[in-house]
């Protein structure tokens, strides 16, 4: 996408003005939550290298229907869930239990290696009881360790606490620490009861801390191949990560592991042994990203297989830093071949999408990266925001040193990194990174997601139901993308929404075969005549027609 300073584009929101509209959703709030809301809802106006300043990573008032997780869904269900041959035990209550049988449509092929383990359809959980919530359930959870050991023999068992155990106080690493002696395998455990921090995101950093102390570096074996590379912040929803590993096996490139969909935790541990780190969601995973980077000299950069225009790109970025040219004739050769059938299906259906409006009110990067694909299909964005994002995420990392550190994020572990002695190899030297830098290849950056949104968009932080409602019926926008809590609101006003974080019966949408089935999806969404149909006829020409008995 072309910045939107550059192009000095204002949206023309059918002559609605976007600071009226954020005015009128501020009105129905209370002087006080009326204040912070209107930090979090902006109208975009970037001129030069100035993004305005909105307010993120902040609790969300209570009252307000909002989008978020939790912190244990953040930590077991986004990050560890799409693991196949880790036991993942939630410690709590079964209502708990429910989001630790991964309804996130996850997939995984367990044919690619040979003990061919595949948990995540299972649910595990220690059922905490009344009698559990008052005397502990440390005892409970080692039964249920030793259990699930015996059951099914796993490499590893990771164990989350829910809100009651942080309540209670059961510490489950001193379990996991004794289980882990008696088993021989390695068992792991994870503070992150739901209360903790704002959102799903506090969750991700917690996974990023446990995964990285307890598991990446394990391995030192190096595998095969010339240009070898980590996925970061890819979870495979509908079959996502195997078109990208399908184009990474095309090029010649060797993915030593992905960060988590399709994973391994024996690919975890080997993680370390890559070359280079890509970043797809830069708010679940850049903390594993820097400290990998610290301890291990593994370099990462922002990529983004969201759309076949930037599929390209990342591919490009790829070749530009092992600058070899034999893997950048290769990946010439697969994009010119992939290419033509994308845009093939995009001019089909092209008359039928362009001039079509969207927004977006998705995770913590899919705002940003789909964008590139109703980009390509002619459609504008009205309206963008992120559930769990943080400044960064919005304005771009140039503004983290300026971001205070409040005490919702001092209640998360900053891990202290420092060079492993033995392990550390920077795999490029200081003048190597100056010359890709100078030909555009940035490194541990990102410009954040409102640099790249039109002048006169809103960009809306957690958004409330109200909000959503007060902008669907001001704007009327062709389409919505947000999540399964807020699918049959929307479709209530008439409007299709496009469920971007499962993608619905969906999917796969990344990469070029991806992008050709995103198409063709939102051609049937957006011209289906039945949301004209949502209204019955008396709603839309209501008539008088009974009579009083008098008359």
């Amino acid at each position: 996408m072309a910045n939107a300073a550059l192009k000095e584009e204002i949206f023309e929101l059918d002559g609605m003005d976007p600071e009226k509209v954020k005015e009128e959703m501020l009105s129905a709030y209370p002087t006080k939550v009326a204040r912070k809301r209107a930090k979090q809802i902006i109208v975009n106006k970037v001129e030069g290298e100035d993004v305005p300043i909105i307010q993120s990573n902040v609790r969300t008032v209570p009252g307000l229907i909002g989008q978020r997780g939790c912190c244990y869904a953040g930590c077991k269900g986004v990050v560890l869930g799409p693991t196949r041959d880790i036991v993942n035990i939630t410690h709590g209550p079964i209502g708990c239990g429910f989001y630790s049988w991964l309804t996130r449509r996850n997939q995984t092929d367990a044919t690619t290696t040979p003990d061919g383990h595949n948990f995540m359809t299972y649910c595990f959980s220690t059922d905490m009881q009344d009698e559990q919530i008052i005397f502990g359930g440390e005892k409970k959870l080692k039964q249920a360790i030793q259990e699930a050991y015996d059951n099914f023999h796993p490499k590893a068992i990771a164990v989350f606490a829910t809100c009651p155990v942080g309540l209670i106080g059961d510490d489950v690493h001193s379990v996991c620490k004794e289980m882990k002696e008696k088993l021989g395998i390695n068992i792991f455990g994870f503070s992150c009861e739901g209360y903790k921090g704002v959102s799903q995101s506090a969750g991700h950093h917690i996974a990023n801390n446990q995964i990285f102390k307890h598991v990446i570096g394990n391995d030192d074996t190096v595998k095969d191949g010339d240009y070898k590379l980590n996925l970061l912040g890819e979870y495979n929803i509908g079959g996502d990560a195997f078109e990208i590993e399908r184009i990474f096996k095309k090029c010649g490139i060797t993915q030593v592991a992905s960060f988590s969909g399709n994973s391994t935790i024996d690919a975890f541990a080997n993680a370390h042994t890559a070359d280079l780190n890509l970043i797809m969601c830069h708010r679940s995973i850049n903390y594993v990203a820097e400290m990998m980077e610290k301890k291990y000299g593994l370099p990462w950069i922002k990529v983004n297989f969201i759309g076949a225009e930037a599929t390209a790109k990342s591919l490009r970025k790829i070749a530009a830093y092992f600058d070899d040219p034999k893997l950048t004739e290769k990946v010439e050769a697969v994009i010119a071949e992939e290419l033509p059938e994308v845009k093939k299906a995009c001019a089909e259906v092209l008359p039928r999408t362009k001039g079509k409006r969207a927004m977006l009110f998705v995770g913590g990067s899919r705002a940003h990266h789909y964008q590139e694909l109703f980009n390509e299909l002619g459609m504008e964005t009205l309206s963008a925001g992120y559930e769990f994002g943080h400044r960064d995420d919005y304005e771009g990392r140039k503004v983290l040193p300026g971001i205070k550190v409040d005490a919702d994020s001092r209640n998360i572990e900053e891990l202290k990194v420092e060079a492993d002695p033995e392990k550390f190899k920077p795999r490029k030297s200081p003048e190597e990174l100056e010359k890709l830098r100078s030909c555009g290849l940035e490194f541990a950056g990102y410009e954040g997601m409102m640099p790249e949104m039109k002048n006169g968009s809103l960009v809306i932080d957690d958004i409330s139901q109200h909000e959503t409602d007060t902008i669907v019926e001001a704007f009327k926008p062709d389409l919505f993308c947000a999540g399964i809590k807020e699918k049959y609101s929307i479709q209530k006003h008439g409007i299709p929404l496009k469920q971007l974080h499962s993608y619905d019966y969906g999917g796969p949408y990344a990469g070029f075969k991806g992008a050709v089935n995103f198409y063709k999806e939102i051609d049937r969404m957006v011209n289906s005549k039945i949301w004209g149909y949502l209204k019955a006829p008396w709603q839309t020409n209501p008539e008088l027609a009974a009579t009083y008995a008098w008359d």
